[in-house]
């Protein structure tokens, strides 16, 4: 399964590029403008992040309960690893990859890229919880979205919050699919 997420993230990656070829990498000449939050402190960031809910991609069909560390590396970039469980028999999908800050005014705005892919993928922290309980993740073209929690579940309240608040950042709740809880731990 690793061979698909790298076939997928690489025509993802053609897409955005051809995209983006006469924007001179400038989203807002392609997009609507996409607010990100003020700061992220990458150090609280790093850890253990849950999928609550995304946007359905290809590049996750079959997947469930999928979970994202994230962990810096001595010369500024940050690891990825996503790993999720097969809905049919299998081993553990996993796909490591690094992300590196685009924006370090904010550290917001980031960029990841998985073996494979020719160009990295925006990466851009939406909303994060005061106490980086949770994250909402999406990028420009509004195609792509996660809601992350530190726990595989996050309380109702924050969730509808959140819920409530997407369709003013472009982005449509009813396409949301819940992500399936993942056993602490693993």
């Amino acid at each position: 399964m690793r061979k698909k997420w790298r076939i997928q993230v690489a025509v993802t990656g053609v897409c955005v590029a051809v995209l983006l070829a006469g924007c001179a990498a400038s989203y807002e000449c392609l997009f609507p403008p996409l607010d990100v939050v003020e700061q992220v402190d990458l150090a609280r960031y790093a850890g253990t992040w849950y999928e609550i809910a995304k946007y359905p991609t290809w590049f996750q069909t079959g997947c469930t309960g999928a979970i994202a560390e994230y962990t810096p590396l001595a010369d500024g970039t940050i690891r990825v690893v996503n790993t999720c469980e097969p809905i049919d028999s299998g081993p553990q999908d996993r796909i490591e990859g690094v992300a590196r800050v685009a924006d370090p005014t904010t550290n917001a705005k980031l960029t990841v890229q998985f073996p494979g892919s020719p160009f990295p993928a925006p990466y851009w922290v939406l909303e994060l919880g005061a106490d980086y309980e949770y994250a909402v993740v999406g990028e420009p073209s509004r195609l792509f979205l996660w809601i992350l929690s530190r726990t595989p579940t996050l309380d109702d309240a924050t969730y509808q919050g959140i819920l409530d608040r997407l369709p003013a950042k472009g982005y449509d709740p009813a396409r949301l699919e819940p992500g399936q809880p993942a056993a602490a731990g693993e």
